[in-house]
């Protein structure tokens, strides 16, 4: 891409803004002390195969449990449907408790 160029005019109007926010003390001390904001933390990957394994048989157990009425796969889609959700939750609690550190600001 082409590096566009400023004219005269422009280069002394900018001048001009960055002279009068450099006066700004206050502006001055708090951009000094900003801080790049962190990235997000990502979801482990353990987490997320897990959730993916464990959503997946509970599908199965679902459709099996749909076609054939029979309790034990009644029961068995029931216990995946529970530990899936759980898997889930606790690994959006972790990673938004992780996300909120992250973005809590140091005093």
């Amino acid at each position: 891409m082409d590096e566009a160029r400023l004219s005269a005019h422009e280069r002394r109007v900018l001048a001009g803004i960055e002279a009068d926010l450099g006066a700004d003390d206050r502006l001055v001390r708090r951009m000094a002390a900003h801080r790049p904001v962190p990235r997000p933390p990502r979801i482990t990957r353990r987490g997320a195969v897990g959730a993916a394994a464990l959503g997946a048989v509970t599908l199965i157990l679902l459709v099996l449990a749909v076609a054939t009425s029979a309790p034990g796969l009644i029961w068995g889609f029931a216990a995946a449907w529970v530990l899936t959700v759980t898997l889930v939750l606790s690994t959006a609690v972790r990673w938004t408790r992780r996300r909120a550190g992250a973005e809590r600001p140091d005093a």
